[in-house]
């Protein structure tokens, strides 16, 4: 019988190498007067692209899409490279591997697939959630993935054993996004108990609430130096977040009547985008003061994902009517 790989153990949290300002790509040429337009836009799929990723390192990005399949593609001139399919249902986010060489998928099948590039292929299929599974979150190592589905839970894999190390259980409902902070072994969860949860993974315990959103919770990140977090609910709402000081939200917007389905952060912190149902992107400058304004260029379709390129020179954005717009 084959030898089952050792467990593989939580590392040290490294230095962020992001705490040095210096080290953060400059976004302000995206907030100068005119910035922001829309240079590309393709149908990606023939049904709706819940998700968008770009590569941590080429000009590569990835959809994934309610036809069952994610498909990859040149970020400059939109060509089609590769398309994956396995699943049996929807695909609700896609995520690249921290080296770039690995995809993670998550679908309402119930399960979590990993593709390996080399190979052209499906390399892992994760299935203990019991339900459809929203999000997922690499770790900082690459050598763990965090997922987060509509059974309330979030789950722990071991990449190289291929299995569940630990289920975070607290929330009351299903478990909408989840996300790493950077170089840490802390994850965030969002869920639409209107609730956000920050857990230790090295004892599968939840060492913070935050509460706040009046609505549920459909996205969470942080920037790159773990500091600030900012979440949006089905209401409009976007709320940022001290992780130093949780008691309450360092301030709260009301963006819009519509439902914002994700929002993304630049790499340098500054610039903050919302998707939102209505089919508007909302746009925040927060420094030095805060400014707001929205774009659009999806025909008013339902916008469901957004993600700054990293090195802060695009976003890109995806649609209910199966189309991606790249802004420059």
């Amino acid at each position: 019988m084959p030898v089952k790989p050792a467990p593989t153990v939580i590392p040290g949290e490294p230095a962020n190498p992001y705490l040095q300002e210096s080290t953060l790509p400059s976004s302000t040429h995206l907030t100068r007067t005119g910035g922001l337009q829309p240079v590309h836009t393709f149908s990606a799929h023939q049904f709706a692209t819940s998700s968008v990723d770009v590569h941590p390192s080429k000009e590569v990005m990835v959809t994934a899409s309610d036809d069952h399949t994610w498909k990859m593609w040149t970020l400059q001139s939109c060509e089609l490279l590769m398309t994956g399919e396995g699943h049996s249902d929807w695909l609700s986010h896609a995520a690249f591997h921290p080296s770039g060489d690995l995809l993670a998928t998550t679908s309402g099948d119930g399960s979590v697939k990993l593709w390996d590039f080399t190979r052209a292929c499906c390399s892992l299929t994760l299935s203990e959630h019991r339900q459809p599974v929203w999000q997922c979150s690499w770790h900082w190592s690459g050598q763990f993935l965090a997922s987060g589905g509509m059974d309330h839970c979030s789950k722990l894999w071991d990449i190289a054993r291929g299995l569940c190390v630990s289920t975070l259980r607290g929330h009351s409902d299903s478990v909408n996004a989840v996300h790493f902070l950077p170089f840490s072994n802390s994850l965030l969860s969002a869920s639409a108990d209107k609730t956000l949860s920050l857990w230790d993974i090295r004892t599968g315990l939840c060492v913070q609430t935050y509460t706040g959103h009046q609505n549920s919770c459909n996205d969470v990140i942080s920037d790159m130096k773990g500091q600030r977090v900012f979440s949006c609910d089905s209401l409009g709402g976007l709320l940022s977040w001290d992780i130093r000081t949780p008691q309450e939200p360092v301030q709260t917007w009301d963006l819009s009547p519509a439902a914002l389905h994700s929002v993304a952060v630049d790499p340098a912190g500054l610039l903050l985008a919302c998707a939102r149902g209505d089919g508007v992107i909302s746009l925040l400058d927060t420094s030095p003061s805060v400014q707001e304004w929205s774009v659009s260029g999806h025909e008013e379709e339902c916008v469901w994902g957004v993600v700054f390129s990293p090195s802060a020179d695009c976003l890109v954005s995806s649609s209910a009517n199966g189309s991606v717009v790249i802004w420059r």
